[in-house]
């Protein structure tokens, strides 16, 4: 017979995921390398806590990238005269136009371009678009917006020291360091680190062949060169993210002093222009539970279900739902609108507070909750003076917010479809017919809203089975009379009850 205690570690054995006990966790730890057991006694008043403490003062290395002497990246170099040339340098890749028709050149998109911090040392990736200008020249745009591009907050520092600014554009990488590059992390964190906690081990990385910086070893191909601080160029136009055509803008420079590559590498671009597109779905993965934990941990917005941004057209930053648990007070549901709208100057114009059974992705539903569930008069606040953000620059520069709450506030009646076992058994036909496929968008079945009563559940059910008349016999006994058509039922049998 097995005791409690050798229940639990089988239990502990059998499941994946991370230990629910203390001293598993502990003993995980020693397995792997990661656990110090000190013999010698240490006082715990005078010293315990400075000997602790000296593992923050440098005393153990954090895991970040481990740098390798060579890398794929870097199987062939080109540089010098070589950049030059007809058809070569930049021109010998494979880089197409995104919007034929508006674009002044072909771009690169799938960028992550590496900067270092002058002062402090560390690296930023950022994705950056790069509009070709001669064999050896690139048009670079870094966002110089409220709080700005990592790359753009270093180039002002290599201006300050009137310095060139190096930068390495990566094309072609580990998708874990990809999707790590765009987000938006605090500007004193090496992206690459991060990419390496999500990978479960550092990424290899190799010097660049004629920059201070490093880049990802197994890199596809990286274009290496120094960014003008002083000088800036016309760059665009180029089809946006934001939906329009941006114009000429003066821009970053860089002159390529290399271009690096595999033997046979694979060029990257993606789309990004008029949403969804590759760019967006790379932000949405990360800016959604970025604004999610911002209302739940930081602001401790209460009945907060999910969050949202509206990706088509509207590039997530405009438009954003904000998802609540049914009978959520109206201050939370305020505060949430409030600090969706504040948390970042470009996003959250737009900012409406639905119930959890609506789809934020059912547009046609949020015009439903917007039509019955919101009152104009009560529940919309403009506050103006907004940044424009994210957008033509042809544009007014001030804005406003918009704060809408159309979630439910009382008890309804059930949404007018079918109940679920009905659409189901019929569903189940459907496919027996092998009538053509369907892709069920919610709402696709009625459901309680909290107005009802258990007999109209008895109605329901004797019209399904027939019985229909019985109901008719019910509601003949409780005819009245002096009354006008469309009198609510309920509002004279309780006042009748009452008297």
């Amino acid at each position: 017979m097995l005791d409690a205690s050798d229940t639990a570690k089988r239990h502990q054995r059998s499941v994946v995921g991370p230990p629910l006990d203390f001293q598993h966790h502990l003993r995980l730890l020693e397995e792997r390398g990661l656990l110090t057991r000190i013999d010698r006694a240490i006082d715990k008043d005078s010293e315990l806590h400075p000997l602790v403490r000296w593992q923050f003062q440098g005393g153990l290395a954090e895991e970040q990238p481990v740098v390798v002497s060579t890398g794929a990246c870097q199987e062939i170099v080109i540089k010098g005269s070589g950049l030059v040339g007809p058809g070569e340098g930049l021109a010998s890749l494979p880089i197409p136009v995104s919007t034929p028709g508006f674009d002044s050149a072909p771009y690169l998109t799938a960028t992550l371009c590496i900067t270092r911090d002058p002062e402090n040392g560390v690296q930023n990736m950022g994705t950056y678009r790069g509009a070709l200008k001669a064999q050896d020249r690139l048009g670079v745009r870094m966002s110089s917006r409220p709080g700005g591009a990592g790359g753009y907050l270093h180039w002002r520092k290599y201006q300050k020291r009137k310095e060139p600014m190096p930068c390495a554009i990566v094309i072609g990488c580990a998708p874990v360091v990809l999707f790590t590059g765009p987000q938006k992390l605090s500007v004193d964190q090496d992206e690459m680190a991060v990419a390496g906690g999500l990978a479960g081990g550092p990424i290899r990385i190799v010097k660049a062949a004629t920059v201070d910086l490093h880049v990802p070893a197994d890199a596809e191909i990286v274009i290496e060169g120094l960014i003008d601080s002083e000088w800036l160029e016309p760059e665009g136009p180029f089809g946006e993210s934001h939906g329009h055509v941006a114009l000429e803008d003066f821009n970053m420079s860089m002159k390529v002093t290399a271009i690096t590559r595999k033997r046979n590498p694979v060029f990257v671009s993606i789309i990004s222009q008029v949403t969804p597109s590759e760019s967006s779905v790379i932000k949405k993965v990360a800016f959604e539970p970025m604004f999610l934990a911002h209302l739940r941990d930081q602001l401790g917005i209460r009945g907060i279900k999910g969050l949202t941004m509206h990706e088509p057209f509207t590039n997530l930053r405009k438009v954003i739902f904000l998802q609540f648990a049914r009978g959520t007070a109206r201050t939370e549901v305020w505060r949430g609108l409030q600090g969706a709208a504040s948390l970042r100057a470009d996003c959250g114009k737009i900012c409406i507070a639905i119930s959890e059974d609506i789809d934020p992705a059912n547009t046609d539903a949020i015009f439903w909750s917007l039509a019955y569930r919101s009152n104009p008069g009560e529940d919309v606040q403009i506050l103006t003076h907004r940044s424009a953000g994210h957008g033509p620059k042809s544009v007014v520069r001030e804005d406003a917010t918009i704060l809408i709450d159309a979630t439910i506030k009382h008890d309804m009646p059930p949404l007018a479809l079918p109940r679920r076992e009905f659409m189901e058994r019929a569903r189940t036909i459907w496919n027996e017919l092998g009538l053509p496929a369907v892709s069920p968008q919610a709402p696709w079945h009625g459901y309680l809203l909290g107005d009802w009563e258990d007999r109209y559940d008895v109605y329901a059910r004797r019209a399904v089975e027939g019985r229909w008349a019985e109901s008719g016999e019910e509601t003949a006994k409780r005819r009245r009379e002096g009354l006008i058509p469309e009198t609510p039922v309920r509002s004279i049998e309780k006042l009748a009850k009452k008297s």
